[in-house]
């Protein structure tokens, strides 16, 4: 792998990594949107909102024990040492298993606490992939830190492929959620066989290295903190919606969250792989040709992204007429609302690995907190007052009170750019105010159903 870095320069890859991240995502996105038609048909809402408490509570698990493994070997200068992600590949494993065993031990807690009996036994079924991701050989992350990423896209999507095909047999064959739990830990497996199989590298070996496992734990204990805030911003919404409202209509504000999230994803995709490696080897402080690029670059996404999302607060309430039956209309409306509050999350996207980049893992973790705590604490206080818009308001609104604390841990590194803030802002005020204008009479409407 060393040999092919060699010769590309660092923005030749960025271009080429971003093309495989989009295409990757874009293609995961429509075999995604496949299977979804193909499994509403097939199984009732209430299944969705059940499979939706699942997801909540194993992305919680993962996001409240990571280790920042993935931040490491793309960040640290060992990051390419056999004993170094050895260590790494040990203590993914080890934590892989626990977090299995942390799953089945809340799977009645969880069951009685949404009172969803259905639980009890998704939860361990599904959770198992936690087991498998475990395994994952750390070749995987290596091509992410060189921005080589072609080949794990495509094993992404053939495990993708493996997943969907089993949900939609399996849900033909039992006609119950448990066709869901199943077809998840088959596409993580498929995606361990194809990783072992297709990746160039060494294989990996059990090893406990004192001052690798002291590095990964030194820079942990931090990531281990930001990553429990930021579950509190990506699937909060979904833990505490989950207390409110039916199964049935969990289900209706999950296929409206699926596709007005997919435009945000992408950028969390692209902005997690691809900006530690250029604040990393193109630092703004070290020359103002670094500033411009990364400049260029920040422009670049948030356009792209926000254009994808202003189109998804348009077309929400007709896309959702389109592809699915009446029993999901309530869905259109509620993209309309949450592809308008997710624009200033865009807008910020591209800041916070800034520190990541330079090892700064303390600063990153006080704005996941303070963002983590605003958006909680608006979240609640808006559904208990003004139900579910209140509740997705508070998302838009808690980026703009975290902005200041943002901007404070970006600016040692020269990476603000007040100005793209402004001109991205007040095209998300036109656009989305005039999609929520439009909608109105149809958002009021179903709302009411929910």
């Amino acid at each position: 792998m060393k040999l092919a870095i060699n010769d590309q320069s660092l923005m030749a890859r960025v271009v080429r990594s971003t093309s495989w991240i989009i295409l990757g995502f874009g293609t995961g996105q429509i075999l995604r949107l496949g299977s979804n038609l193909l499994l509403t048909r097939i199984l009732f809402p209430e299944a969705f909102g059940l499979m939706a408490l699942v997801t909540v509570i194993i992305i919680g698990l993962s996001l409240f024990s990571d280790m920042g493994i993935s931040n490491a070997i793309a960040q640290n200068p060992r990051g390419d040492e056999p004993d170094f992600l050895d260590s790494a590949w040990t203590v993914q494993i080890i934590r892989g298993g626990l977090l299995w065993l942390l799953t089945c031990a809340l799977a009645l807690p969880a069951a009685t606490f949404y009172d969803a009996p259905e639980l009890a036994y998704c939860l361990p079924l599904a959770g198992f992939s936690l087991v498998i991701q475990g395994l994952q050989p750390t070749r995987v992350e290596t091509a992410y830190r060189h921005l080589l990423v072609g080949r794990v896209t495509a094993i992404n999507l053939m495990a993708q492929v493996c997943g969907i095909v089993s949900m939609v047999t399996l849900a033909i064959w039992t006609q119950s959620v448990i066709a869901l739990a199943i077809g998840s830990v088959l596409q993580e497996a498929a995606k361990l066989a194809l990783a072992h199989w297709a990746l160039p590298g060494r294989r990996n070996a059990l090893r406990w290295e004192p001052a690798a496992t002291h590095e990964l734990i030194g820079m942990g204990k931090w990531i281990f903190l930001s990553t429990a805030c930021f579950f509190l911003t990506t699937q909060g919404d979904r833990a505490i919606l989950g207390k409110y409202l039916s199964l049935e209509a969990m289900g209706i504000y999950n296929i409206a969250f699926f596709l007005a999230n997919f435009p945000v994803q992408l950028g969390q995709d692209v902005n997690q792989r691809l900006m530690i490696p250029v604040y990393r080897d193109k630092p703004a402080l070290h020359s103002d040709e670094n500033r411009r690029k990364q400049r260029q670059l920040r422009y670049a996404l948030t356009g792209g992204i926000l254009s994808i999302l202003w189109l998804m607060a348009w077309i929400g309430p007709w896309l959702v007429d389109l592809l699915y039956d009446h029993r999901y209309a309530s869905a259109g409306p509620v993209i309309v609302l949450l592809a308008s509050s997710l624009a200033p999350s865009i807008i910020v996207l591209t800041y916070d690995r800034a520190s990541l980049a330079a090892g700064n893992t303390k600063g990153f973790f006080f704005y996941t907190a303070t963002r983590a705590f605003v958006q909680t604490a608006l979240f609640l206080a808006g559904v208990a007052n003004f139900g579910l818009v209140g509740g997705i308001a508070a998302m838009g609104l808690a980026v703009f009170l975290s902005y200041p604390t943002l901007m404070r841990q970006t600016r040692p590194y020269r990476a603000e750019d007040p100005r793209h803030d402004l001109v991205f802002l007040a095209a998300s005020a036109i656009l989305c105010g005039g999609a929520l204008w439009y909608h109105w009479p149809k958002i009021s409407s179903s709302l009411g159903l929910m």
